[in-house]
């Protein structure tokens, strides 16, 4: 039986030095805007930041800093929806971080989507009221948000006074190393008032001319009984309005206040005038309970697809629940008609200016087997940006596509040049812009899509030629060496991220990283199948629109054959060409030296050294291709390429770069927990999924979280749990179930989307039951164990054991 508690988040006393984390902890989101869980009484401040954030709304400043002028493009702070405060009578206005707080209970309900906080409070004259808060921001509609405030005196009675606010005076400043840049992003366009109790306020951004509109209206109760308060236009330094009313209240007696708001942008599908939007959409009456029933309906809506049920363990359930909250926040039905990605850190906060990066690698499998039509919006955001791509690589010399590192707006590269180390204070170069491989994830998502949905249409439409353009960018990559008949490649970087360059030297780049080299051949080699397939008329027309003849096709196969990876004796992958020369960090006097040791490179660069000198690595670099493929998948492209494999290459490679990886990055323990699985390391594998489930909740990182939830860790989690512990693979019409249950668990279930078919797992120690719902058609699909293999067509219930 499912606890109650596994739905939710409790805090049960106010820490002003937690609520940071707490409140992007807390963050509610439906895919088009998040909201941090700031409380409504505070503003930004060293404590509070009550960020609000809208899909796609990215604006580009300039800033002169260290002898140069840098270019950033950040995801907008929007205007603050949520104030709202009061005062008793000629008493402060209230705000929890400078009140006696008596009692404290602040709950994230993620099975309603609600965030609830009740608290009793003191002022300085003695004054006592409870405070219960209700929040949600409509999982359904996705443009209203909604405030339940209720006031309840408790040793008093008398005249307060509320004040509600939507407030415009807001600039990017949550994330402290980017407060030395430019963060101005908005402008007034207009504020007012409409009908007796509604106001609205609207902005445009300077630089995209985003427009962004804000209605609130506003409804008094005195236990159930609506009043009517005389409410008073109220401004702040021009940027702000709202209203103001007096209430006479009486001991013991709640008075609610409702504030429900809507939201609209000139980005929206559909939408001419944002403010008349926002505006018409609030006319109705509204009432929080309407709002409040419908959102709760679409979660449970969403749950009824998306819960995976731990048996006897609280923790990894609430975890992966939080986490599976979190990314549908981020990224939701909602999504399909917006021209968004997935931001690496949410919804939730500023970190890495909400830009796109590698992460939805990680995030995709989730929604590819439950919502497919979110996971083709996700690759949508790339198709419509592949001419930008393009562009890219042409800047650089090469063909085809090549996606930016960091992506936002335009698909324009948008990676800083410049990076503060907050260790030394210093501005270093920032040359992560050469990790190549983020072209390679993108063709891998959309390979992955098409397996798992048989999606014909997007492939043909969309998707056949973001690969093969991005098949034409990895074969321009690749140089060829007359010396050793083998192609190369140059000046780029793997996952990895500490090493930029080489010892000594000043030029950016290097060679042969494995990992791209890998998914180099493993590109051309698909690239190659998917023409094999086409039909005639789409590969006459497709290979007239990018260029590509049959020259190309056998160069493809050439270089995918022969593209250079370093194995030692030993089966150790190098990589990248010279790793085996650099020099071995003592790690034990580090780790004696300063603890957490995650971030080698800037305590390294802090004492005067570089990361670059040493066999020192941020996350899974040459393991990468262990995680996203299969052994035989990995033996095939290894065949192909005249390399001997063998299981034990795994072992060497995970044994050799786990003593020598900092796991810098969330994600690098996400790698090493399902390649422990498969070498059957079960303690270990458990020991980095518990830090796998850390990462936010607890903010491992030391103050990484509370600018941003880490989506690529939050949707590995679950790939850990689907693949790995309960150990479900697809290939091709077969699902191979091979369980790896840990000894914490009596077991676990949830429903896939396999083949356009949705299909039921409970596997416990001993059994898997796998349950087809509905008819099987079209062609048969199989369930296999290590013992035995089923043809559900036969049956609709089977039942294997292991």
């Amino acid at each position: 039986m499912i606890k109650e508690s596994d739905w939710k988040i409790v805090y049960r006393e106010f820490n002003a030095e937690e609520e940071s984390l707490r409140e992007a902890i807390c963050t509610l989101g439906n895919g088009y805007i998040g909201t941090r869980g700031a409380f409504p009484e505070v503003n930004a401040s060293n404590i509070h930041y009550p960020g609000t954030y809208i899909a796609g709304v990215y604006n580009r400043l300039k800033t002169h800093i260290a002898a140069k002028t840098v270019v950033n493009e950040d995801l907008v702070n929007c205007p603050n929806w949520l104030f709202l405060t009061f005062k008793i009578k000629d008493s402060e206005w209230f705000s929890p971080s400078k009140s006696k707080i008596l009692y404290f209970r602040q709950e994230l309900d993620m099975k309603r989507g609600i965030l609830h906080r009740d608290i009793r409070a003191a002022t300085r004259k003695g004054y006592i009221t409870r405070i219960e808060t209700r929040r949600l921001v409509h999982i359904l509609n996705p443009h209203y948000l909604a405030l339940q405030y209720i006031i309840t005196p408790q040793n008093y009675s008398g005249v307060i006074t509320v004040r509600h606010l939507i407030d415009g005076a807001v600039i990017n400043s949550g994330v402290e190393r980017y407060r030395q840049l430019n963060s101005q992003h908005l402008d007034l366009t207009a504020l007012g008032s409409f009908s007796r109790n509604g106001v609205y306020l609207s902005v445009v951004t300077n630089q995209s001319h985003i427009e962004i509109s804000q209605a609130a209206k506003l409804r008094v109760f005195s236990g159930r009984k609506e009043i009517n308060p005389v409410l008073n236009l109220v401004t702040k330094n021009k940027l702000a309005i709202g209203q103001e009313f007096k209430l006479k209240v009486k001991k013991g007696i709640a008075y609610r206040i409702e504030k429900i708001v809507s939201v609209y942008t000139s980005k929206d599908k559909g939408v001419v005038d944002p403010i008349m939007e926002a505006v018409n959409s609030l006319k109705c009456p509204r009432r929080f309970s309407m709002l409040f029933s419908t959102h709760i309906k679409g979660w449970r809506k969403m749950w009824n697809i998306f819960d995976i049920k731990i048996n006897k363990d609280s923790f990894s359930q609430k975890v992966l629940r939080l986490h599976t909250f979190h990314l549908l926040q981020t990224f939701s039905l909602n999504n399909i008609d917006i021209d968004a990605g997935f931001p690496a850190r949410g919804l939730h906060g500023e970190s890495y200016r909400g830009h796109i990066f590698w992460d939805e690698l990680f995030v995709l499998p989730f929604y590819n087997h439950h919502l497919p039509s979110v996971a083709r919006a996700m690759l949508m955001y790339r198709y419509r940006r592949l001419e930008k791509a393009r562009e890219y690589a042409g800047k650089y010399g090469y063909k085809g596509a090549m996606f930016p590192w960091q992506s936002a707006s335009s698909g324009e590269e948008e990676t800083q040049v410049l990076h503060l180390n907050p260790l030394s204070g210093k501005w270093d170069p920032d040359y992560s812009r050469l990790q190549r491989h983020v072209s390679f994830a993108v063709a891998y998502n959309v390979w992955k899509y098409f397996q798992n949905t048989e999606d014909y249409d997007f492939m043909l439409k969309c998707g056949v030629e973001m690969f093969l353009s991005i098949a034409q960018f990895a074969a321009s990559l690749a140089r060829y060496n007359k010396k050793d008949k083998k192609f190369h490649t140059y000046g780029i970087m793997g996952p990895d991220e500490f090493h930029e360059k080489y010892p000594g030297s000043s030029r950016p780049g290097l060679k042969d990283n494995a990992y791209s080299n890998f998914m180099i051949s493993w590109v051309l080699a698909k690239a190659l199948e998917l023409i094999a397939i086409l039909p005639p008329k789409e590969k006459e027309h497709l290979f007239n629109k990018i260029d590509i003849n049959e020259d190309d096709l056998r160069m493809w196969d050439v270089i995918s054959r022969n593209m250079n990876i370093i194995i030692n004796k030993e089966g150790i992958i190098s990589q990248f060409d010279g790793y085996f020369n650099l020099k071995e960090l003592n790690w034990d006097n580090y780790r004696k030296m300063y603890g957490n040791i995650q971030r080698m490179d800037r305590i390294l660069k802090a004492e005067g050294l570089s990361p670059d000198d040493y066999k020192v690595t941020k996350q899974a670099d040459a393991l990468m291709m262990f995680y996203l493929f299969s052994l035989a998948e990995i033996k095939n492209i290894f065949d192909r390429l005249g390399y001997v494999f063998d299981k034990s290459i795994l072992k060497n490679n995970y044994l050799y770069y786990l003593k020598r990886t900092s796991h810098g990055s969330t994600l690098s323990k996400v790698i090493h927990c399902l390649i422990a699985l498969y070498l059957r390391r079960n303690k270990e594998a458990w020991n980095f999924f518990r830090d796998v489930l850390e990462s936010d909740i607890y903010d491992i990182q030391g103050g990484t979280t509370p600018e941003g939830i880490h989506a690529g860790v939050m949707g590995g989690s679950l790939d850990i749990v689907i693949r790995g512990f309960s150990g479900v693979n697809i290939v091709n019409n077969t699902v191979y179930i091979r369980p790896r249950l840990p000894a914490e668990w009596k077991s676990v279930s949830f429903k896939l989307l396999i083949k356009n078919r949705w299909l039921y797992f409970n596997i416990t120690r001993k059994k898997i039951a796998v349950v087809l719902k509905g008819h099987l058609k079209g062609s048969d699909l199989f369930v296999a164990s290590e013992r035995k293999k089923a043809n559900l067509k036969d049956r609709k219930r089977i039942v294997l054991k292991y």
